[in-house]
């Protein structure tokens, strides 16, 4: 989907990543981003992420999470897709544990565009065809290519 084609990139595609907690996964994919932008520090990202999930669940229910936040330094939006070897719980609204996840990152100005593109990926992550051929890619070579080029 278009969307995905703008904020992701492979780098930034994670497979049967090892979820010991909701924490311990938001500070990978913090490292993660880190190390593909380098104007953006994983500690202020794993903080201002820990601090969304404050708010609330970024969970969306049916194994799905897209935590996101503004980031000062952030020049455009940006995303990292994540499928994890096993659930983790992550206080969605149904209870169940997250085995896929996209995390979405935005300038700090950017609240319209933030708004945009949650909704976009909400519908993206609800269609469950989408979501159960993500979780089957055992490569994140494949699992970017499935996710930028899915026709839904």
């Amino acid at each position: 989907m278009d969307v995905l084609k703008q904020l992701l990139t492979p780098g930034r595609t994670l497979c049967k990543a090892p979820g010991a907690s909701k924490k311990r996964l938001l500070q990978t994919v913090a490292q993660l981003i880190a190390e593909d932008q380098i104007s953006l520090d994983a500690t202020e990202l794993f903080t201002q992420l820990v601090a969304r999930e404050k708010l609330g669940s970024t969970g969306l229910g049916d194994g799905i999470a897209i935590p996101h936040c503004r980031i000062e330094n952030c020049v455009h939006p940006l995303g990292t897709l994540v499928t994890l070897d096993k659930p983790v719980p992550f206080d969605s609204p149904d209870g169940q544990p997250v085995d896929l996840m996209f995390v979405l990152l935005v300038p700090d100005e950017a609240h319209q565009e933030h708004l945009d593109i949650l909704a976009s990926l909400a519908r993206l992550f609800s269609q469950t065809d989408f979501c159960d051929t993500l979780r089957s890619q055992a490569e994140p070579a494949q699992l970017y290519q499935t996710a930028v080029n899915w026709p839904g």
